[in-house]
């Protein structure tokens, strides 16, 4: 004797197997067609994790009260984005700067000081400020290639304690240090340190740039 399967038993089998030729045709169909199954979205990271944490500056007083304008150099490196001052030889300043951030932009090389600026201001990077309230009217502007709007006059980006090495603008003086080479050449340190260096240093104080 025949046995008939209740009306909805059979509804539920026809669904399930169904289901499973779809899920089957659309695997076969993704394989033949290369298709690959979608992934995640990598989440983006934050500003902040992008920039490294410096070592913040050292300073070996000890070594530092010997310093005379003949025993006393400076070395740059930019792979390390570290400035030391040194005395006979001895570190008697460590610190962090920020560079070029471009390679090259700050040149390698042995170079002397050659003008002390305390409040020097760029003559290439600032900004465009009305001349008649000073407010900023374009700001972030190059002289070499953005020209200043009706009624502006161009107000160069300040370089506190300013120690030039090169004839075309590359020096040393205060900065923005966002843990990375940002600078368009010049390299920048920290107030305090700048002041300090700029303190210590003459015309003619020996600057070594390096890897």
């Amino acid at each position: 004797m025949t046995v008939a399967l209740p009306h909805i038993r059979v509804k539920e089998t026809a669904a399930i197997v169904l289901a499973a030729v779809a899920l089957v045709v659309s695997q076969a169909a993704a394989q033949q067609g290369g298709a690959a199954a979608p992934t995640p979205r990598p989440k983006q990271k934050k500003a902040s994790e992008l920039i490294y944490k410096q070592e913040p500056p050292r300073i070996f007083e000890r070594v530092l009260k010997e310093s005379t304008p003949e025993n006393s150099s400076i070395v740059i490196s930019l792979g390390k984005q570290r400035a030391y001052f040194l005395v006979n030889g001895e570190t008697a300043i460590d610190s962090p700067i920020s560079s070029g951030k471009r390679a090259g932009m700050t040149p390698k090389g042995t170079y002397k000081i050659s003008e002390k600026d305390a409040d020097h201001r760029s003559s290439v990077y600032g900004d465009f400020v009305s001349q008649r309230t000073g407010k900023v009217v374009r700001a972030g502007v190059s002289t070499k290639i953005d020209s200043a709007p009706s009624g502006t006059i161009y107000r160069g980006a300040p370089m506190r304690w300013f120690m030039r090495l090169t004839n075309d603008g590359v020096g040393m003086h205060t900065g923005i240090l966002p843990g990375y080479p940002a600078s368009h050449g010049c390299i920048r340190m920290p107030d305090e340190i700048a002041k300090l260096f700029y303190s210590k240093v003459v015309i003619g104080t020996q600057v070594i740039v390096t890897d």
